[in-house]
């Protein structure tokens, strides 16, 4: 059996508050594993916040990885319960600030991923990615991440797709996009099931819900199947909750490899793209 139960945690992490958040942030691991989750996703920026004043403000409560605070505590979790996690955070490397994506399993970390596209105000708070976009071998299938503003860009998608990623992860802190009806799919949700679709594998977009410092997050948290529709209705714009669906990454690679009338990875013609 290659099948397990895939879990993102929506919920509201308190601006600054690192222990708070790390307990609180630990309670929603225990909830989804008792729900029988394998692995568990939890949104950008969980450690501490996310709308920072400036840069300064986000390395008093940035933190080492995989040293720091936030990062052993859900080591810590991820041991003891058997699972994999993955959780967005912000991470001080030296005088360096980025806004981060840690992954762990039982073992203890397996690595970490630095956002590449800088949104807005991230652009004069944190050091941009520089090491492109990795994908974790893990038991449960390879596990590519990207953070939120990444997903506007196809090819964060492709390129954990040409690595052989089955699933691709992204701690996310959606906000409203302007002229969005407040019915049907959010524009974040199109993004999700466009990559799904056209690379042929699992999305976990996983955003947060509040307002901080002004700013709404509108939740809407989603787990997208290789076909491009949802697993599930996606969550509440406004409610702590978890969002739950089977999945099974290495069981289903064949079938979304090698339909028999259309194949997006192998029907690439790389001769005629430009960069």
């Amino acid at each position: 059996m290659t099948g397990f139960v895939l879990a993102g945690v929506q919920w509201e992490p308190v601006l600054g508050d690192v222990e708070g958040n790390l307990a609180a942030s630990s309670a929603w691991i225990r909830r989804a594993a008792a729900e029988g989750a394998r692995l568990v996703v939890l949104p950008e920026a969980s450690s501490a916040g996310y709308v920072f004043e400036d840069r300064a403000e986000a390395a008093k409560y940035a933190e080492p990885i995989p040293d720091g605070p936030t990062s052993t505590g859900w080591a810590a979790l991820a041991a003891e319960l058997g699972i994999w996690i993955v959780g967005g955070l912000t991470e001080l490397d030296g005088e360096r600030v980025y806004n981060s994506a840690v992954v762990l399993g039982p073992d203890g970390h397996l690595g970490t991923y630095r956002k590449a596209h800088l949104w807005n105000d991230e652009k004069r708070i944190y050091d941009p990615n520089t090491a492109g976009f990795p994908v974790f071998d893990t038991p449960l299938g390879r596990i590519g991440v990207g953070i939120c503003y990444d997903a506007w860009f196809p090819e964060m998608f492709r390129s954990a797709a040409v690595q052989g990623a089955d699933l691709l992860v992204l701690p996310s802190n959606w906000v409203p996009v302007p002229g969005q009806p407040d019915t049907g799919p959010a524009m974040a949700h199109l993004m999700c099931m466009t990559g799904a679709h056209s690379n042929q594998f699992f999305v976990a977009g996983i955003s947060r819900i509040g307002v901080e410092r002004g700013q709404e997050f509108v939740g809407r948290s989603v787990l997208v199947g290789p076909d491009g529709w949802p697993l599930a209705e996606p969550a509440s714009r406004d409610r702590e909750e978890l969002v739950l669906a089977e999945v099974d990454l290495i069981g289903t690679r064949r079938e979304r490899r090698e339909n028999p009338f259309n194949q997006p990875l192998a029907d690439r013609r790389t001769d005629l793209y430009s960069s």
